[in-house]
This record gives C-alpha cells, sequence and structure tokens, in this order.
C-alpha cells in the first residue's frame, strides 16, 4: 500500500511523539524515532533536517491533538457563557486525559524552552508565548460575552480571570501526572463552578 508524503510525514511525528516521550529529548536517537514509524534512517531527513526539528513537529502535533483547537470552535458556541467555559474545560480535561500516556513531552518542551541553544530556546518560548497569549485570549472573549449579555459581573478584568483560569488547568494536569489517583476533571469542574458563581450577577 502507497502512503502519500502527508501520511508519512505524520506517521514519523506520532512515533517521534512516542520515542521522545519515552527517553526525552537528549535520549532520543533518529533511528529509534524511524524503527518505531518502520522506516529507514535516512528517510526522516527527507522530511525533517534535524532531531530538532522534528521535536518541534511533535510539540505542534501535540497542541493540536491535546485540545487546543477544539477550545475555538467551543468558545463559539451558542448558549450562555458559563455553559462554554464549562464545556471547555471538561473536552480540555479529556483531551489531556487521552494523552496522558505521553504528557512527559510536556516536561520535555519546557524544558526546551530553557534549552542551553539558544535557536531551540528562544523558538520554544515564543510557540508558548504564541499558544497562552491565543488560549487566555479565547477565554477572555467568553468571560466579555458574558459580561455583554449581563451574565457576569461588569467590574470583573476578563484578561486577569482568563490567565487564573488557563493557570489553574495548567496546574491540575500537573498535579495529575504525579499523582496517578488524582482527578483533574471532577476537580476542574468544581473549581469552574465556584468560579461561574463568582463572576455572575446572581450569585444565589
Amino acid at each position: 500500500m502507497v502512503i502519500s508524503k502527508n501520511e508519512k510525514k505524520n506517521q514519523i511525528i506520532e512515533a517521534a511523539a512516542q520515542i521522545f516521550a519515552k527517553n526525552g529529548f537528549s535520549g532520543t536517537i533518529m533511528a529509534e524515532i524511524a524503527h518505531c514509524a518502520g522506516i529507514g534512517k535516512g528517510t526522516i531527513y527527507e522530511y525533517f533536517k534535524s532531531k530538532e526539528e522534528l521535536f518541534f513537529a511533535v510539540f505542534e502535533w501535540y497542541m493540536k491533538e491535546s485540545g487546543a483547537a477544539a477550545t475555538v470552535s467551543i468558545a463559539a458556541l451558542g448558549g450562555s457563557a458559563s455553559s462554554r467555559l464549562m464545556a471547555l474545560s471538561e473536552s480540555l480535561m479529556a483531551s489531556w486525559l487521552e494523552m496522558m500516556d505521553v504528557y512527559s513531552l510536556v516536561m520535555e518542551f519546557w524544558a526546551a524552552s530553557a534549552s542551553s541553544s539558544s535557536q531551540m530556546r528562544e523558538r520554544f518560548k515564543e510557540a508558548f508565548r504564541r499558544a497562552y497569549q491565543e488560549f487566555r485570549g479565547i477565554v477572555a472573549s467568553l468571560i466579555r460575552d458574558g459580561i455583554e449579555r449581563g451574565e457576569f459581573q461588569s467590574d470583573v478584568n476578563p484578561e486577569s480571570i482568563a490567565a487564573a483560569l488557563v493557570g489553574a488547568w495548567d496546574a491540575l494536569f500537573l498535579q495529575a501526572w504525579f499523582e496517578e489517583n488524582f482527578d483533574p476533571l471532577t476537580t476542574a469542574r468544581n473549581f469552574l463552578e465556584v468560579v461561574i458563581k463568582g463572576l455572575s450577577k446572581n450569585r444565589s
């Protein structure tokens, strides 16, 4: 069966994600990725000129697969701002749980943003900045919508609340990574219910 170049590229990225998650960036060699993908080592270099470039492609793949793209469509749905915030949180937590087997990649991505290689460091720092800014912007727009609809109090700062929520979601899943029995989905739901109650004009 002949597969397209795009399919082959995705095959390499998914194999690389598994190996980077298992061995870390520094402990990974291209030959092992090639073996996992079922291709020759030289084939990888037809798609990625270096291990660093492949690692960044894995970062982009992870961000897409972990639910980052879904937040945009959820935010655009109809319904109350509260229900959309809750739907976003539920979707995000569920997506992250599905990716738990490769969550160690997140640690590797953070490490890359502090890499001794200035090129890698700046590339990952900029990518993280863009990702966080976009995500905070989506959450803030939901809160602003709630204010405009009269659902939330008008004296709250959407950007500050959004930053706190994004930070909380990050921290909850980090705890789930370290603590096997920790339930980020239920904890996020309970936390967001308290936040929404605090934002609401009618707090009863």
